[in-house]
């Protein structure tokens, strides 16, 4: 692989984590958050998760290597190839660890199916970015796109915030 191959598929990995970034946000600190201010026994305490939503997006970082090399190695091209790869990749990898916690946790089932949806939806939209920039070498208009998304979850996550503590007040 050369360096220009490299760099490209670098730049197509760093738009789809920043893709998956912005959609989890929406999904956590939006979507999700209700499910989270309870006390549980399975979830920590709000602070402490804050402190550690790097090591989450460590976690997106590595599943978007991957899903880069696979769709890399497979030719897998255009934003549809992209889109179905990942929602499959999402299904087949979150339904297996749903599973696993299901069996074993005390989270709630409400959570887990929330975590399934949502984060087979982020790889659909991870593998949508990897597949839109796998089938071009310009990037200038898909990094339009993603910060525009980024912009409108991050946006979407802060009015579900203030819609949530309005209503429970």
């Amino acid at each position: 692989m050369n360096r220009n191959v490299l760099m490209h598929l670098l730049k197509v990995g760093a738009l789809a984590l920043i893709s998956m970034i912005g959609f989890d946000l929406f999904l956590h600190a939006g979507v999700l958050a209700p499910l989270y201010a309870s006390p549980s026994p399975f979830l920590m305490a709000p602070e402490e998760a804050f402190r550690r939503i790097p090591l989450g997006y460590l976690s997106f970082a590595i599943l978007t290597v991957l899903i880069v090399w696979i769709m890399y190695r497979l030719r897998l091209q255009g934003w549809r190839r992209g889109l179905v790869f990942g929602l499959a990749f999402g299904a087949l990898t979150w339904g297996s660890f749903v599973l696993g916690l299901l069996s074993i946790s005390t989270a709630s089932p409400i959570l887990l199916i929330g975590w399934f949806m949502g984060q087979t939806a982020e790889l659909g939209i991870g593998g949508l970015v990897v597949g839109s920039g796998l089938a071009t070498d310009r990037l200038r208009r898909l990094l339009f796109r993603v910060v525009i998304f980024f912009g409108v979850t991050v946006v979407l996550a802060i009015v579900l915030q203030n819609v949530q503590s309005f209503a429970a007040h």
